[in-house]
């Protein structure tokens, strides 16, 4: 089998980097699994020597050293300088004639959508939001935190828990479980001691984001600032697609909004319902589906779209992976 119209697929996150290739037809000749791709922490090139361990080994066990197009789908590719610089590191490994980089979310939207068409949200460690259209449309934000004006995510729904149960228990704010639920989550007696033991890192800081699942336990036992903060995020999620929507004159039409990222792969039901029932009222044509898929599937179908592969190829693609 040929391989001159092959895609070199990547979708690497801040955990993990997975690689495919894939030939012509859409038939997947190798996978390979590596570490986080994290430039902003480690610097560009440690991120990219763990992300050539991965494509090596990839392109060793397809037996070819290049292929004819890289799409890569990249954690901390959130501005264009950011997408520029990483595409011309990518680019000078010469594992292909041509690559694309793109903000890892729009694998999440890709796997989920039989064309480049719809919003994709994703709520992991943190949040972002992208859209397309086929033309080539694009609407996305820069997702970089707090200050670029995003809000959300297992880290900041940690952060919010913690927060509002601090300040029940000192007397600040409204009186919650979560001023009790939190301290016997971490084996602790009451929040003092947690914020103490979090101070002075007796917690390690890693597991600040435990406090998320504690959060939607504690908001499913009907405590009032649980599922308030819960509401807040689907708020945010639901504004996010809503304005994507509308950027790309798609709020209108009977378009999808896929829902990926830990958080929201999670299915947890007050988050799950209250998108859809804002979503509902924000956007009455969307229809919101919670994406499984491996986002390299995503990564490996925008490939296929970019080197005009048939419709049978990614038929094909996709059925390897569903």
């Amino acid at each position: 089998m040929g391989l001159t119209a092959a895609v070199l697929a990547v979708d690497a996150g801040n955990s993990k980097t997975d690689v495919a290739v894939v030939a012509p037809d859409g038939t997947v000749l190798s996978t390979a699994r590596g570490g986080g791709f994290r430039p902003p922490a480690d610097g560009l090139a440690k991120a990219m020597e763990t992300l050539t361990a991965a494509v090596t080994e990839a392109l060793r066990s397809a037996g070819t050293p290049t292929v004819t197009h890289t799409s890569a789908c990249l954690a901390n590719a959130d501005l264009p300088v950011e997408e520029e610089e990483l595409t011309e590191a990518i680019a000078s490994r010469d594992w292909s004639a041509t690559t694309t980089v793109r903000n890892d979310t729009f694998a999440v939207l890709r796997a989920g959508v039989p064309e480049p068409r719809g919003v994709a949200v994703v709520c992991g460690a943190g949040i972002n939001c992208v859209g397309m259209r086929p033309d080539g449309r694009t609407a996305r934000f820069p997702a970089l935190g707090r200050f670029s004006g995003d809000w959300g995510g297992g880290w900041a729904l940690a952060e919010e828990a913690l927060y509002h149960a601090a300040r029940a228990a000192d007397g600040r704010g409204e009186p919650t479980a979560l001023a009790t639920t939190l301290p016997a989550h971490y084996g602790v007696p009451d929040m003092p001691t947690l914020i103490e033991a979090l101070h002075l890192n007796r917690i390690p800081h890693h597991r600040r984001h435990e406090a998320t699942p504690v959060l939607f336990a504690t908001a499913s036992q009907g405590d009032p600032t649980a599922r308030g903060i819960i509401d807040h995020q689907a708020t945010e999620i639901v504004t996010m697609a809503t304005v994507a929507l509308t950027r790309l004159d798609l709020l209108t039409e009977a378009t999808p909004v896929l829902l990926g990222g830990g958080v929201l792969a999670a299915n947890h039901p007050l988050l799950t319902e209250g998108i859809r029932t804002r979503l509902s009222a924000a956007a009455p044509k969307a229809v919101p589906h919670v994406v499984t898929a491996r986002p390299v599937l995503g990564a490996a179908l925008l490939g296929l779209d970019d080197v005009r592969a048939p419709r049978e190829a990614h038929d094909r693609l996709r059925a390897q992976y569903t």
